[in-house]
C-alpha cells in the first residue's frame, strides 16, 4: 500500500465475520468524540484538544498516556474527521527504510494538494536517527505527525521533534468511566444480527454490579483491558448457560490481576519514588502499599532491597543506625527465602524505616564534601598527618608535631586534621532526632576538649 492508493470504499469493508472475530475492545472503539470516554480535561466542550480536532488544526501531536487511555482511538477519530490520507505506523515493526518511503510519498502527495496524517504508535521506541527522519517533513508541513507514547516525551523524544509538536497528556480512566464503558458494551448491539453487533447486546446478558466493579478495578484504568475481560466473562457465562455475569464468573475471567507496570518505564520510577517518599514521610501504610504494588507487578525483589538499603542510609542515617543492619538482613532473608516468604522481610524493613526517627545530616554533609572536592583544587595533606616510613620523609618533617590522641586527656588532641585552607570547616551537623542527639552531644564535648587542649598548649 502507498499513499496514492485510493481511499477504501466503506461498501467493500471486511466481511462481517471478520469484524465479529475482532476483540470486543476493537469493535467498541469510539468513532467520534461523543462516543469517547474519559479525558474530559482535554475533550470537554471548549477544551484545547477538542477545539483543535473540531477545527481540523494541522499541527502535529504527541499523545502521552498509559495503555488503554485512548491514544490510538483519538488518532483514528481525527482521521475520520479529515480528508487527509491516514497511515498507521508501529515503531515496533517499522524501520528507517519504511519511514523514508512514506516521507517521500507524502512529499509527492503535497504536490497534488493531498495531506497525510502519519500515526506512529509507541514513537518512543524509535531511536534518535529514526525520529530525526520526521523532522524536515513535519517542519515543511508535508505530513501531520501524531505520535503515541506511554513514556515521558521529555526523555524519550528528541527535543527538536518535540518542539514542533503539541503534547497532550492523557490520564488513566477513572473507575466510573470504566463502569460506564462496560455497561455500554453490554447493551450495545441489542436487537441487531450478531454479525453486525459492536457490543454484547445480542447475548442478552445482565451483570451483577459487583462483577462490573471487579472488572473495573482489575483494569487499572485501561479501557482495553476492561473490555477484553468483560468479553471473556460474557463468553464464560454464555458457555455455562447463565443469563448474568456474576462475581464468580468475573473472578474466573480475570484469573490474576495485571497491574500497570513497566520495569524499565515511567511507572517503575514513579512507584519506587512513591515508596521512598512514603518512608521519608513516616507513612508506614503507604510504604507497605507501594511495596506491595511493585512486588505484585513482578519487580525484582533484590532491586527493591537495594533501594530500601539506600533509604536507610539516606533518610534514617545516624538517628537510627541499626536500620542499616535491619535492611541488610531483610535483603539476605529475601535472597535466602525467595518469594513470597521473603517479601515479608522487605515489608518489615519498610515499616521500620517509615517509623524510625529520621536524619539526612550525613547525606547532606557528604553531598557538601563531594561538591567541594569537585569545585576546588586538591589540597595537600598537612605535614603532621603524613606517614613517614623513611628517613628522607622524616627529614622533610613528615609526621612532625603529630599528637597521638590516646596519650592526651579526653583522647582528643588539639590539632587540625583538615588542610590549612579549610581549617575549622564543618560539614556534619547532627540533628536532635533519635540516637543522633547523642552524637550532637559528643561533638560538643569533642569541641570543648579540643579547645581546652589548644588553650593549655598555648
Amino acid at each position: 500500500m502507498t499513499l496514492f492508493d485510493p481511499n477504501p470504499d466503506p461498501s467493500r469493508a471486511a466481511p462481517h465475520t471478520a469484524f465479529q472475530a475482532a476483540p470486543l475492545a476493537e469493535r467498541m472503539r469510539p468513532r467520534s468524540l461523543d462516543e469517547f470516554f474519559g479525558q474530559s480535561h482535554l475533550l470537554a466542550t471548549g477544551k484545547p484538544l477538542r477545539l483543535q480536532i473540531e477545527a481540523d488544526d494541522a499541527a502535529s501531536l504527541i499523545f502521552w498516556g498509559p495503555p488503554g487511555s485512548g491514544k490510538t482511538t483519538l488518532a483514528k477519530i481525527i482521521a475520520l474527521r479529515t480528508s487527509a490520507t491516514f497511515i498507521e505506523f508501529s515503531a515496533v515493526l517499522s524501520g528507517i527504510k519504511e519511514i523514508k518511503q512514506v516521507m517521500a510519498d507524502a512529499e509527492k502527495a503535497v504536490t497534488y494538494g493531498s495531506r497525510t496524517i502519519l500515526f506512529v504508535d509507541e514513537i518512543h521506541r524509535f531511536n534518535k536517527a529514526q525520529q530525526d527522519a520526521f523532522l524536515p517533513y513535519v517542519e515543511r508541513g508535508s505530513i501531520r505527525l501524531i505520535g503515541a507514547t506511554t513514556e515521558n516525551p521529555s526523555f524519550e523524544i528528541n527535543a527538536a521533534l518535540l518542539s514542533r509538536c503539541r503534547v497532550y497528556t492523557l490520564r488513566a480512566l477513572e473507575q466510573p468511566e470504566i463502569l460506564a464503558l462496560l455497561r455500554r458494551a453490554l447493551a450495545e448491539g441489542a436487537g441487531q444480527p450478531p454479525e453486525q453487533s459492536r457490543g454484547l447486546g445480542n447475548l442478552h446478558l445482565a451483570a451483577e454490579e459487583s462483577a462490573l466493579q471487579a472488572i473495573a478495578s482489575y483494569s487499572s484504568g485501561d479501557a482495553r483491558n476492561a473490555l477484553n475481560a468483560l468479553d471473556v466473562a460474557a463468553r464464560l457465562a454464555q458457555g455455562r448457560g447463565e443469563t448474568a455475569i456474576t462475581l464468580a464468573i468475573a473472578s474466573d475471567a480475570l484469573q490474576q490481576r495485571v497491574l500497570l507496570y513497566d520495569k524499565k518505564g515511567e511507572q517503575h520510577y514513579d512507584i519506587i519514588s512513591a515508596l521512598h517518599k512514603s518512608v521519608r514521610n513516616s507513612d508506614a501504610d503507604a510504604a507497605l502499599y507501594w511495596l506491595g504494588r511493585m512486588l505484585a507487578a513482578g519487580e525484582d525483589p533484590m532491586y527493591i532491597a537495594r533501594r530500601v538499603v539506600r533509604m536507610a542510609v539516606e533518610d534514617i542515617g545516624l538517628a537510627a543506625p541499626e536500620a542499616l543492619n535491619l535492611c541488610l538482613s531483610a535483603r539476605d532473608a529475601m535472597h535466602f527465602l525467595g518469594s513470597p516468604e521473603g517479601e515479608l522481610a522487605l515489608a518489615q524493613a519498610v515499616v521500620y524505616l517509615a517509623l524510625a526517627p529520621k536524619s539526612n545530616a550525613v547525606y547532606k554533609a557528604y553531598g557538601q564534601v563531594r561538591a567541594e572536592i569537585e569545585s576546588s583544587p586538591a589540597e595537600p595533606v598537612p605535614l603532621h598527618l603524613r606517614n613517614a616510613p623513611t628517613r628522607l620523609m622524616k627529614e622533610l618533617d613528615y609526621g612532625k608535631d603529630y599528637q597521638y590522641a590516646h596519650d592526651v586527656e579526653g583522647k582528643v588532641a588539639a590539632m587540625q586534621c583538615l588542610p590549612e585552607r579549610m581549617v575549622n570547616r564543618r560539614y556534619y551537623h547532627p540533628t536532635s532526632e533519635g540516637r543522633e542527639k547523642l552524637l550532637a552531644q559528643r561533638m560538643a564535648e569533642v569541641a570543648r576538649l579540643r579547645e581546652r587542649g589548644s588553650n593549655s598548649g598555648s
